[in-house]
């Protein structure tokens, strides 16, 4: 059979966890106002994330059109070499 400081030591089980998940809640709040700051700081920062990747796109381009060119150049060198050998 409960005594009474059975139920006393209840009660104040109760009140702590109930203080626990007050807390847990104010730093689930906290934590999804941080995330929303995040998000619309990420959203202001796309447009920039978008021309950062467009720049990137074109440097690929013109570093494979340098190649190219780097490889015709080296071709009339020889064809050049080979012409003035005659």
């Amino acid at each position: 059979m409960p005594t009474c400081e059975d139920y006393l030591l209840l009660e104040n089980m109760n009140k702590l966890t109930s203080l626990k998940y007050m807390e847990m809640k104010d730093i689930s709040i906290n934590i999804s106002r941080n995330l929303q700051d995040l998000n619309n700081k990420y959203a202001s920062l796309q447009p920039y994330l978008d021309q950062i990747n467009k720049i990137e796109e074109q440097v690929s381009s013109l570093e494979q059109a340098a190649y190219k060119l780097d490889a015709y150049s080296k071709k009339l060198e020889a064809r050049f070499k080979k012409l003035e050998k005659r």
